[in-house]
């Protein structure tokens, strides 16, 4: 149980004690700590509901809280707010339980939730770009998180490999080259096993015939014909599909290592296409499908929507599929063999008139029962300095790749300038540069509530001043500094002692902030929480820090208490990074 759960419970105690519903005893980090510590607001909404003045269940409460031992000081303020202060002694005993803990004070949930998190969405035949940053960082973090309370987590990547485009590639490749054999329908096989195509020929291919293919309805017409043909199951076809996959997970897979994500899952919309058929038919048997020009659709309009809702399109009228197909066929595996609880799905904010489509259906048709949760994590944009969605110089969409050599690049220039891991071998600079520079585009990105837009400033960012990843990394590094000098004189930590300075107590409360900031992190799908909590964490530590000389302290029982503080803080920053998904290098 957290410090503020406990706190929480003693208080409500005291409510109940004073003939009010408990619930009004919770308890939060004070406002005014000139005041107190913690903060009870509770008797004023109490006076409300039961009709009493509320500095006069505030004194009923405070008379009950006094004799707890726990407290140093509890008073009232205003019209009935209760101020509350600990102890020294409860401020040690809280440390020392987190000291102890491997899980810093963090317990496991109760009652874990069957989680699927579905984030980064790459699509066969494209090469990663900037675009899919915040969906795979924000899911990543999201899947971390989850995992680290207790949850039974499942990642899938969900990747776009059925849809038109798939077909508009295979008439461009046969125009390139017809003379291959997946052309050829009475071709018996086997086909190649190496590709003809590599992903920057695809790359290069899907502009061009794309714009053909707007230009040209005999042109568009062939690349339909194509996608149903594959769907359906030709062998040439799904043959240089299969090739279209390999070479593009094969180039994913890289990028997304690069970036220090890994799922659970590498399903595509391809996955669930053998179910889409007898969903279909299920949807049409529960009454809420409906023709329209010859098309499948379902209605799911809702009375007071705020703006339109228009039908969901599960077929076209030539009977091909869509993405919102394969979206319901692909929640209805996951219900029936995944044994989903809570479906997250961490995409770009446009999208959300798309999931309000697929997650209405999916109620409506009974694909998804009541009892699980659908949740569309939206997000905002990643913007360049001119305010608009981050381009190029030239205007073009960055690679991922690219862009995390630009972090790197810039991180060494700051290594440099900073003239930090100077001598130190090549191979290790570069490998702290490259943490540096990952932490600088994660916590860039992280530190902003995921809805909001922000600008990817890459010379903010990779500063080792103010609140940035470099900076955080620096300030980790710095304590494992600390702890490594303390070994070499043989000082060991030690069982911790009562606050001697303000500094002292300060981290030692901030430090028993961990459990709640991570559930609220939790609770609001917002990895932000996590990133202020680290950068408190680590101004608070520096304050410590410079008042309290560790190393040179001559009482072995405090500079041994100090030294257990300096570690349970390292365990904790270092937590909060790695759900954050950076990692902290040995030493800069």
């Amino acid at each position: 149980m957290s410090l503020l759960a406990r706190l929480s419970e003693t208080v409500g105690d005291a409510f109940e004690a004073a003939g009010v519903d408990r619930s009004y005893g919770t308890v939060v980090v004070s406002k005014r700590p000139d005041l107190g510590q913690f903060q009870c607001t509770g008797a004023l909404a109490a006076a409300r509901s039961v009709g009493r003045n509320p500095r006069e269940i505030a004194q009923t409460v405070i008379n009950a809280l006094t004799a707890t031992e726990m407290f140093a000081a509890v008073s009232i303020a205003g019209p009935g707010f209760i101020n509350l202060t600990l102890t020294d002694a409860a401020i040690t005993a809280v440390t020392q339980a987190a000291v102890d803990d491997e899980r810093c004070g963090c317990t496991l949930v109760e009652r874990p939730v069957r989680y699927i998190v579905d984030f980064g969405g790459p699509t066969v035949a494209k090469a990663m770009h900037v675009g899919h940053l915040r969906s795979t960082i924000i899911g990543d973090s999201l899947q971390r998180l989850l995992r680290f309370l207790g949850h039974d987590v499942t990642s899938d990547i969900h990747m776009g490999d059925w849809g038109t485009q798939m077909g508009m590639l295979i008439i461009e490749v046969e125009r390139r080259y017809p003379d291959l054999p997946y052309f050829d329908a009475s071709f018996s096989g086997p086909y190649p096993t190496e590709s003809p195509v590599t992903l920057d020929d695809l790359h290069e291919m899907y502009p061009t015939v794309a714009a053909r293919v707007a230009e040209d309805e005999a042109e568009a017409e062939r690349a339909r014909r194509a996608t149903t043909e594959l769907q359906n199951g030709r062998p040439g076809y799904r043959a240089l599909w299969q090739h279209f996959a390999n070479v593009s997970i094969s180039a994913q897979r890289a990028d997304f290592e690069a970036l220090g994500v890994k799922f659970d899952l590498w399903y595509g919309e391809s996955t669930v296409h053998d179910r889409i058929a007898p969903l279909l038919e299920r949807i049409k048997s529960s009454g809420r499908a409906v023709i329209s020009d010859g098309a499948i659709v379902v209605p799911v309009a809702e009375e007071g929507d705020q703006m339109d809702s228009p039908p969901m399109l599960l077929t076209k009228s030539d009977g091909s599929y869509l993405y919102t197909t394969t979206d319901l066929a692909t929640l209805d595996q996951r219900i029936t063999e995944l044994k989903a609880e809570d479906i997250l799905y961490v995409v770009d904010a446009r999208q959300a008139l798309h999931f309000i489509q697929v997650f209405r259906a999916a109620r409506l048709t009974g694909i998804v029962p009541d009892d699980v949760a659908l949740e569309h994590i939206a997000f905002g944009t990643m913007n360049g300095t001119n305010g608009k969605p981050f381009k190029t110089r030239e205007g073009g969409v960055l690679k991922l790749k690219d862009l995390i050599a630009m972090v790197t690049d810039a991180a060494l220039a700051r290594l440099a300038e900073a003239r930090i891991a100077e001598s130190y071998p090549d191979e290790e600079r570069a490998a702290i540069a490259k943490a540096v520079g990952l932490a600088a585009l994660k916590f860039g990105d992280l530190s902003n509530h995921r809805t909001s837009n922000y600008v990817f400033d890459l010379d903010r960012f990779s500063s080792f001043e103010g609140k940035t990843g470099p900076y955080l990394l620096y300030g980790a590094v710095r304590i494992r500094s600390i702890l490594r000098k303390a070994a070499e004189h043989a000082f060991l930590p030690g069982p911790i002692t009562d606050p001697a300075t303000d500094v002292e107590r300060d981290l030692m409360l901030f430090l028993a902030r961990l459990p709640d900031s991570l559930a609220r992190a939790a609770e609001l799908r917002a990895p932000n929480h996590i990133a202020e909590f680290a950068y408190d964490l680590t101004t608070r530590f520096n304050r410590f820090y410079e008042q309290c000389h560790i190393l040179s302290e001559q009482d072995p029982k405090r500079r041994g208490s100090w030294l257990s503080l300096v570690a349970v803080t390292l365990r904790e920053l270092i937590l909060t990074l790695d759900l954050l998904g950076i990692s902290v290098p040995e030493r800069m």
